[in-house]
């Protein structure tokens, strides 16, 4: 398994390249540690995208303990970031703490609200309870090929066709710590949604 990350990290960087590229946002960032979400079906390009997007590396992504989480983890580590264990299944409760540390200490965090099993394009209570606890600032990711190749997995797993063109929509920072957790759910997942198209 240990070559599997650095190909595909190649992969993604070659893909990256040969894509072009158009980022829709009307602010740049966050000027506080901040938890960037995106569905799990959008992964690939993620890492990528968040380094061009903010211009750094500091961020730690919620991978779960499960075989393609282990991938995750050391593709995110080849990146520059840093990766947290643990998901709303197994090791939910350390991995939360140890999100929460990281944005104290002044690191974004990477998460995906429908990981690692689904159900696709739901979310769970971490990324809200994390925001809601800490009062950082949420920031929703979407990327959108112009063509792609879907898989048949639970999450439509996205890979993106060379030389497409790669849209990457990015919310304004928002907060739900003033919510019940229910309406900040329901807000994130709205957010998470309004450029998907099926």
């Amino acid at each position: 398994m240990w070559c599997v990350p650095p190909l595909v990290y190649l992969f993604v960087k070659l893909l990256f390249f040969t894509c072009k590229k158009r980022f829709h946002f009307s602010i740049n960032g966050s000027q506080t540690p901040s938890i960037y979400a995106i569905w799990h079906g959008e992964l690939l390009m993620a890492a990528a995208a968040y380094t061009y997007y903010s211009k750094r590396v500091s961020i730690d992504t919620i991978v779960s303990h499960h075989f393609d989480g282990e991938l995750v983890a050391k593709l995110m580590q080849i990146f520059g970031g840093g990766t947290i264990r643990g998901s709303s299944s197994k090791g939910g409760v350390s991995a939360l703490r140890q999100a929460l540390k990281a944005l104290q200490n002044g690191r974004d965090i990477g998460i995906t609200p429908d990981g690692p099993r689904g159900p696709r394009h739901s979310v769970a209570n971490g990324v809200a309870a994390m925001a809601c606890m800490k009062q950082v600032p949420i920031i929703t990711m979407h990327c959108e090929p112009s063509a792609s190749w879907k898989m048949k997995s639970w999450d439509r797993f996205c890979i993106p066709k060379p030389f497409s063109t790669l849209h990457f929509y990015y919310s304004d920072p928002f907060y739900v710590h003033e919510l019940s957790l229910e309406e900040a759910k329901a807000l994130i997942q709205k957010r998470l949604l309004e450029h998907v198209h099926e």
